[in-house]
């Protein structure tokens, strides 16, 4: 094989193996020798035609001007410094500490305007400034589904006789690039008047409040198996006699048919998993979304709408009842998906859950259930998006929700009050210390947020503002 054969083969596997398509082509110079032109699409170019790409691009672009920022910011620290040591010299010394101002001033101007570059080309990249028409909510639908349909056909690549497991932590990229344009939008585009009906739940719990602030996560364990990056674990605020409130349950739910409750002690036995008894569930759990509550674990059977109440002590399912019109299988997700349709919670009033149907159009509905026979008492349907938000939790009959499982300065963005059928937008700071959380739960007998982020359990302080 001649070397130019050799070339040619070697450059097209090569760039096929990377999904470029390039383009070959022979030439003759003035000295006649023969000349090979490979000709491959540029990122740019290659962002205009694969939607995915330019998320790619929009993700990198952020990284970088994140990080110029931080020295940007490091640089106006050391400018200070230096301004006020310059300020109490005199002679040549003074002269050149003034010198290193100017340099470093002038580093920071560049820097800012480096920035700002980026910032337009992330707005660009963004807001499709690419070749071909404009963006319209249909096209964003469509690419959306194209997105759904990747990340299905990859899970039908599974070998003959062997079941393609619907949580493969290798399918996810589609989502988080999705969750971190989606979040992006201003708050004040996704409230708008609510126009559910009134209330009759009050807020007069001991200890009731509106959320003000969250504390840094406090991790007490991190799972050991690639089944435990996402998860579920509890502790029963009302707990039923043989057990209390030390105790503490949890859910490993990469799989496709989980069925193991694991049982611990305590903190102490958790913290070393060192669980106490493992119960077999009669029916295979559905996404993150579980509770346990006044001595049941509460929970949504897999591949449907069911609701189901699971009573720890007897190891039976007491009640099963279908959540009227839930969307359920990726119907309405939260924005990192894993099936998160339908999300139990428990605060001070009792047991909620909240999900979204075809009839709100995709925006998160709430209901209060009653904890015995799972009948819903009241429902109350937002203006906010399911599948814009990352995760949420109550408090108080209040709905927070978080703007992203994957940045880790992200922020609680929304508030509901169902006492008030009325939404606010927030910004208090909520750290995802591992930059995956997959569920987020609050317990109001110790005033603590749990969350599950990838692998590892972790646990926020919280402190309430009086109402």
């Amino acid at each position: 094989m001649s070397a130019a054969a050799f070339l040619l083969s070697f450059a097209t596997f090569f760039l096929a193996s990377t999904g470029q398509q390039p383009t070959f082509s022979r030439s003759s110079s003035q000295g006649g020798r023969c000349i090979y032109s490979f000709t491959v699409p540029s990122p740019i170019e290659a962002s205009c035609s694969e939607p995915g790409e330019a998320l790619n691009a929009v993700r990198e672009l952020r990284k970088e001007r994140v990080a110029q920022q931080r020295e940007v910011e490091s640089m106006g620290q050391r400018l200070r410094v230096l301004e006020d040591w310059v300020t109490g010299q005199r002679g040549a010394a003074g002269q050149g500490a003034r010198s290193d101002v100017r340099r470093l001033q002038s580093e920071k101007v560049d820097l800012l305007r480096r920035v700002q570059r980026l910032e337009q080309e992330n707005d660009r990249l963004r807001d499709g400034q690419c070749p071909g028409p404009p963006e319209t909510p249909q096209h964003s639908h469509q690419i959306a589904r194209e997105g759904r349909q990747s990340f299905f056909n990859s899970r039908q690549r599974a070998q003959p006789g062997q079941e393609a497991s619907s949580w493969s932590f290798e399918d996810t990229g589609y989502q988080e690039l999705k969750s971190e344009i989606i979040t992006e939008f201003s708050a004040s585009n996704l409230i708008e008047r609510n126009e559910a009906g009134g209330s009759s739940t009050s807020q007069q719990s001991a200890g009731c409040g509106m959320l003000e602030w969250v504390g840094e996560p406090v991790t007490f364990q991190k799972a050991d198996s690639i089944a435990g990056r996402y998860g579920v674990w509890m502790k029963d605020p009302e707990p039923v006699p043989p057990h209390n409130r030390k105790h503490i349950w949890r859910i490993n739910t990469v799989g496709t048919e989980i069925r193991q409750l694991y049982e611990y002690q305590d903190f102490n036995q958790f913290t070393k998993g060192y669980t106490s008894k493992v119960y077999i569930l009669p029916e295979p759990v559905e996404s993150t979304g579980g509770t346990v509550y006044r001595g049941s674990l509460y929970y949504q059977k897999r591949r449907t709408r069911t609701l189901l109440r699971f009573e720890i002590k007897s190891e039976i399912i007491l009640v099963q009842k279908d959540l009227p019109n839930a969307g359920y299988r990726g119907a309405f997700p939260y924005s990192w998906g894993g099936y998160t349709d339908i999300d139990f919670a428990v605060d001070e009033l009792g047991l909620w859950v909240t999900y979204s149907t075809s009839q709100a159009h995709g925006a998160i509905v709430i209901s209060k259930l009653d904890p015995n026979t799972l009948e819903v008492e009241q429902t109350w349907t937002t203006a906010i998006r399911k599948r814009a938000v990352a995760n949420s939790f109550i408090i108080c009959g209040i709905l927070y929700t978080l703007n992203s499982y994957s940045i880790q300065n992200a922020v609680i963005n929304f508030a509901y009050n169902t006492i008030t059928n009325s939404s606010k937008p927030l910004v208090i700071p909520f750290e995802n210390r591992y930059r995956y959380n997959s569920m987020v739960d609050y317990n109001p007998a110790e005033k603590k947020i749990l969350a599950w982020d990838n692998f590892n359990m972790v646990m926020y302080d919280i402190k309430l503002a009086k109402i």
